[in-house]
């Protein structure tokens, strides 16, 4: 069954920016597109454990603070070195003036 969670509303995130959401033991990104799509994925870098809370979202990536390494918000791919380990993505659905991911 799934366990969906609000993170946020979606007036929180600017269009081609993210958040962070921590739930539990548990740290993710909640990424705003340009087009106003959200997306969900870990919170925390591949390579250096880093929160990606302050990471920078372009062109479809949300870039590390620390080393610069990317990853796909849609699908969580890493696409630049240093990080080689995709992140988990989640479900997400925006629904009565919220935003919710499902974990």
């Amino acid at each position: 069954m799934p366990n969906w969670i609000r993170a946020c509303a979606p007036d929180d995130i600017e269009p081609d920016d993210l958040i962070r959401f921590d739930h539990g033991s548990q740290t993710f990104i909640i990424v705003r597109s340009e087009d106003d799509t959200f997306h969900a994925m870990d919170g925390i870098c591949s390579h250096e454990k880093v929160h990606l809370g302050d990471g920078l979202v372009m062109d479809g990536t949300v870039e590390c603070p620390k080393h610069n390494a990317t990853f796909c918000y849609k699908t969580g791919e890493a696409k630049r070195a240093p990080a080689c380990v995709n992140l988990r993505t989640f479900p997400v659905k925006v629904e009565d003036g919220a935003v919710y991911i499902e974990i």
